[in-house]
C-alpha cells in the first residue's frame, strides 16, 4: 500500500509512524485512519518490528478529526459532509475505534512522541502509548465540548484512570489546554523534554526497547490494561498466567544465563 497521509519506515526493529498532514495540523479523516490501520496491521502480521514509535509532522502531533474535511462524519480528504446531520458515531465504529483497539493489542511496545497539539482523537492516540514523551510545547486538549460533542476514542476510559475523575471531568467539560508540564505533574506522560530533543529522546527509548524481551513487554502491557478492571485476586491470576508464558520464552532463558555469566543479555524478542 502506498501511503498518502502518513510516513512509515522500519529500521533496526523500530517502526516509525508519522502522521503527515502538517498543513492541517495532522487532522484525521477516514483516509488517514485507514492508512494508520494498515501500517499497524503490518507490524502485527509481519513480525519484524519490536517497537512502534508514533509522532506527527510539523507543529502538531494530531489536532483530532478533520471537521473541514469530513472527519467527523465519515468523509475523507476534501470530501464534503453529506446533507443533513452527520453520524459522528459511525466513523468511530468503522475507523477511529478499531485503530485504538489495534494499538492496545499490539504485541510490541508502543511509544508516542508528542509534538505540539494532541487534541480530540489525537489526545487519545497520544495517551494510548505505553511510554508517552512530550515536547515542552506539547499540550493535550479535550475539545469536544467546544463544538457540542462528547469525548470519544477511549477518552472517557483512559483519562479517569490516568488523572482521576475530578481532573478528567474538568478537562472534558471545560475544554481547556493542558500544557506538557501539567500533564507530567498529573501523570499523563512519562517525560517532558525540550522540543529539539524530542525525537532523539523517543528514538533512544525505542532503541532500548527494540533490544529487550519483546514477549515480556507484550505480557506487561496486556497485564496492566487487564488489571484496570479487575479485583486484586483476578489481577494476581493474570500475573501468574503471564509469568508462566514469559518463563517459557527463550528470552527468559537468555536473561538468566546472562545474569549468571555477568554479561548483558542478548534478547531476540522470542
Amino acid at each position: 500500500m502506498a501511503y498518502e497521509h502518513i510516513l512509515f519506515d522500519e529500521a533496526d526493529g523500530i517502526a516509525t509512524l508519522t502522521i503527515n498532514r502538517p498543513e492541517r495540523m495532522n487532522a484525521l479523516h477516514v483516509g488517514v485512519i485507514a492508512e494508520m490501520i494498515h501500517a499497524v496491521d503490518r507490524i502485527r502480521d509481519e513480525g519484524n518490528v519490536r517497537v512502534l514509535l508514533m509522532t506527527g509532522t510539523g507543529r502538531a502531533f494530531c489536532s483530532g478529526a478533520d471537521l473541514a474535511g469530513g472527519g467527523a462524519g465519515g468523509g475523507g480528504g476534501d470530501t464534503k459532509l453529506p446533507p443533513g446531520p452527520p453520524d459522528a458515531g459511525k466513523v468511530l465504529e468503522t475507523h477511529f475505534n478499531p485503530l485504538l483497539e489495534r494499538l492496545f493489542a499490539l504485541p510490541v511496545p508502543f511509544i508516542t512522541a508528542v509534538n505540539g497539539a494532541a487534541a480530540g482523537a489525537g489526545c487519545s492516540y497520544a495517551l494510548a502509548g505505553d511510554i508517552v514523551i512530550a515536547g515542552r510545547s506539547a499540550y493535550f486538549l479535550q475539545a469536544f465540548v467546544n463544538i457540542g460533542l462528547v469525548p470519544d476514542v477511549g477518552s472517557t476510559w483512559m483519562l479517569p484512570r490516568l488523572v482521576g475523575k475530578a481532573r478528567a471531568q474538568a478537562m472534558m467539560m471545560l475544554g481547556e489546554k493542558i500544557p506538557a508540564e501539567t500533564a507530567l505533574d498529573w501523570g499523563m506522560v512519562y517525560k517532558v523534554v525540550d522540543d529539539a530533543a524530542l525525537m532523539d529522546e523517543a528514538r533512544a527509548v525505542a532503541a532500548k526497547l527494540a533490544k529487550g524481551p519483546t514477549r515480556s513487554y507484550a505480557l506487561i502491557r496486556q497485564g496492566i490494561r487487564a488489571s484496570l478492571d479487575m479485583t486484586l485476586t483476578e489481577a494476581l491470576m493474570v500475573e501468574r498466567r503471564n509469568q508462566m508464558q514469559a518463563g517459557r520464552s527463550p528470552d527468559f532463558a537468555e536473561g538468566v544465563t546472562a545474569f549468571l555469566q555477568k554479561r548483558p543479555a542478548a534478547f531476540t524478542g522470542k
